[in-house]
């Protein structure tokens, strides 16, 4: 799911240990919005997902800033372009600015109106190499090649703040990710690591980068650990004062 803030990423990083080690199950997905805790005001877990969050997208104009996700143009700008893929693109903004710099850009997410508007952004941008598909990603994960229409995989496979309040096999997702990622690709993991400092009693879980490494169950002969930490971002908080969220990243490498 795409970056909630528009804010520019900061420069802070702190490296985790994360070396292969027994598979744990990381912490379950959370709502990816916060707002001030009130937990009269928590969605419905057992709710359908593809109807939460058509009504999330549906209930306004815009939700995402349109903006690319701060950590993961820190780390992607810097990679020869490919065949990438987003998962849970929401309104498309890491999508077309990985187009945008020569990427041939896939979105998926399980609201047809999240995607229209990033198709409707992506014209308006002249990002002609975007394209994106309305799927839930929890059918995505039993036939990929289906829904994604990809023969080879990708050179880049992305999950930004892939965390919801309403049910989403996360773990699976996340293994089925690295199971896209073609020789010499890259997954990319974002995740909120904690809740932001104006909402530190909103419920869920927080996974941390070892957390999501594990999960995705990985051959450590096959593949290359390029980053596992925490990073710091810049942003605004709801009152207008400047504050600081946490972020986990994890960035592995298909030899």
């Amino acid at each position: 799911m795409p970056e909630h803030s528009s804010a520019h990423q900061h420069s802070n990083a702190h490296q985790h240990s994360c070396e292969h080690s027994p598979n744990t199950e990381p912490h379950s997905h959370h709502s990816h919005e916060h707002g001030p805790h009130n937990n009269a005001s928590q969605p419905d877990a057992s709710a359908d997902p593809a109807k939460f969050w058509e009504k999330r997208y549906g209930g306004q104009d815009r939700v995402w800033s349109g903006r690319v996700n701060a950590t993961l143009a820190d780390v992607a700008s810097q990679w020869s372009p490919g065949r990438s893929l987003d998962l849970g693109c929401g309104e498309g903004g890491d999508v077309i600015w990985l187009a945008e710099r020569g990427w041939q850009a896939t979105g998926i997410d399980i609201s047809a109106t999240a995607t229209v508007r990033a198709t409707a952004a992506a014209r308006e941008r002249g990002a002609t190499s975007a394209r994106f598909i309305a799927a839930d990603l929890a059918h995505w994960i039993e036939d990929p090649a289906r829904i994604d229409s990809s023969e080879h995989g990708f050179d880049l496979v992305t999950a930004s703040f892939l965390q919801s309040p309403v049910a989403l096999p996360r773990e699976r997702i996340l293994r089925a990710a690295a199971a896209r990622v073609a020789a010499g690709g890259r997954l990319v993991v974002v995740a909120h690591a904690e809740p932001p400092a104006w909402a530190k009693g909103h419920g869920g879980d927080f996974p941390v980068p070892e957390e999501d490494l594990a999960a995705l169950e990985l051959d450590a002969r096959a593949w290359e650990i390029e980053a596992c930490e925490t990073r710091e971002r810049a942003t605004t908080a709801p009152d207008g004062t400047a504050s600081t969220l946490l972020d986990s990243l994890v960035i592995v490498r298909r030899r």
